[in-house]
């Protein structure tokens, strides 16, 4: 799921993307550190170190992420709907999920002021995408109008 999940975002393969305008993952990163993940399959509890840049929330065994690293998934954040706590759902501390329209995936963080911060960050990032999105849909009318002409060719 995890490759299909990255062709998706950046079509073919890891090093085509890197190469071909994909996201620097290893460097600058909007947001990064450790949390707790539930596996997608086996719902198993796993501590992975998670960068967030440009739009998508890629997680790696480890924190050393370098232009070779691979990373073990990656969640673009522009088709997540909500991020929000999830400690009564889960019934763990510093517990939050995420939410795309297919699934919710659930995470814990070491802190409350980290799960707030990830929230925060996730939450910023799906409402700049959101408005790149609608700028990019947006029409311009007056440009599209067109002016009616009588049949004999007068402007109406």
């Amino acid at each position: 799921m995890a490759a299909s999940l990255w062709r998706s975002v950046f079509g073919g393969s890891t090093s085509a993307a890197e190469e071909e305008g994909g996201v620097a993952f290893w460097s600058n990163p909007e947001r990064e550190g450790w949390l707790t993940k539930q596996g997608e399959y086996i719902k198993t509890w796993r501590r992975r170190w998670f960068v967030l840049k440009q739009g998508k929330l890629f997680w790696f065994k480890d924190s050393h992420v370098t232009r070779a690293s691979a990373p073990r998934g990656v969640i673009p954040v522009a088709s997540c709907l909500t991020v929000k706590g999830a400690e009564d759902v889960l019934n763990r501390p510093f517990a939050f999920e995420l939410s795309t329209r297919a699934e919710t995936m659930y995470f814990i963080a070491d802190t409350e002021k980290e799960k707030e911060e990830w929230i925060n960050s996730i939450g910023r990032s799906i409402v700049q995408l959101s408005r790149s999105l609608a700028d990019a849909e947006v029409v311009d009318y007056e440009s599209t109008k067109r002016t009616a002409k009588a049949p004999d060719g007068d402007q109406i």
